[in-house]
């Protein structure tokens, strides 16, 4: 177990050398990674230091790549995409664009997911969708949507429930074949997306941690799952107040199964069925 003097010095050494400031991410999620960092590396706490106050940037992008969290999947946990589906983006059938945003793209299973959902509800064409993350390696595998067609086959279980049947109606189902969506070689274990749900999606590099709105809009939808888990709560926080001030209203903000807005953030916001909706104060 690392001390937090010594997790301090290594957010310090971080901060001089790249400008990326982990002081307020969660210290039990960081001390983990950078433990298993040392381990991969059989590096102790000072070595790591004094590789980092060296490094190159091709070694700090290595760090963040190990240091955050890249987890994700098609329609993952599928009653949020109910939601989605039946509760959010059925308002906008007459709106004349949409602008939905994902903080924390990762390799990109959620855009896509997005996209093709879109597309079942007639809404693609009209709807833009801004992706952003700190890992550079994941959004470059996120802009190719080439996955391994093996680590993926089980997830295409959400697709069903989300794109094919209807909760709400079990007599509902719509045969949405798989190649709608997906070029599938099994011999080679591909699974890429198809170009079309490309069109409309501009991914880039984004520090949550600086506030910085860098796609200069405000959304109509904001996407963020499984991300503030990651963060202090000060950080939570502003994060929060962030989001609302980049929500058009009425906005909508989806955060992880289980996620949730604490302290004053709250009364910024409707808690409705599995999503947050803008108030007007």
């Amino acid at each position: 177990m690392i001390e937090i003097e010594e997790i301090e010095k290594i957010i310090k050494a971080i901060y001089d050398v790249s400008g990326y400031d982990f002081s307020e991410y969660s210290k039990k999620s960081f001390s983990r990674r950078i433990e298993k960092i040392l381990e991969d590396n059989s590096l102790s706490t000072t070595g790591l230091i004094k590789k980092i106050r060296k490094s190159e940037k091709e070694y700090i992008e290595y760090l963040i790549e190990n240091i955050t969290v890249n987890t994700t999947e098609f329609f993952r946990s599928p009653p949020i995409w109910h939601s989605l589906k039946y509760r959010i983006l059925s308002k906008y059938n007459d709106a004349q664009k949409i602008d939905i945003w994902h903080a924390g793209a990762s390799t990109g299973k959620e855009v896509y997911s997005m996209a093709m959902l879109l597309n079942e509800m007639n809404l693609l064409e009209k709807a833009h969708i801004y992706a952003s993350d700190i890992n550079s390696k994941a959004l470059e595998k996120a802009q190719k949507g080439v996955y391994n067609y093996s680590l993926n086959v089980e997830y295409l279980q959400n697709f069903d429930e989300v794109l094919r049947k209807n909760p709400y109606n079990f007599e509902e189902y719509y045969d949405i074949p798989y190649s709608k969506y997906f070029d599938i070689d099994q011999e080679k274990d591909i699974l890429k997306v198809k170009d079309f749900l490309k069109k409309n999606i501009t991914f880039k590099k984004q520090d949550f941690v600086k506030r910085e709105n860098i796609f200069y809009k405000k959304f109509d939808i904001i996407m963020c799952r499984n991300v503030l888990i990651y963060f202090n709560l000060s950080l939570q926080s502003k994060l929060i107040k962030f989001f609302y001030n980049n929500l058009n209203f009425p906005g909508y903000l989806i955060l992880g199964f289980h996620e949730s807005i604490l302290g004053n953030e709250a009364a910024k916001f409707h808690k409705k069925h599995l999503y947050y909706s803008k108030k007007l104060i």
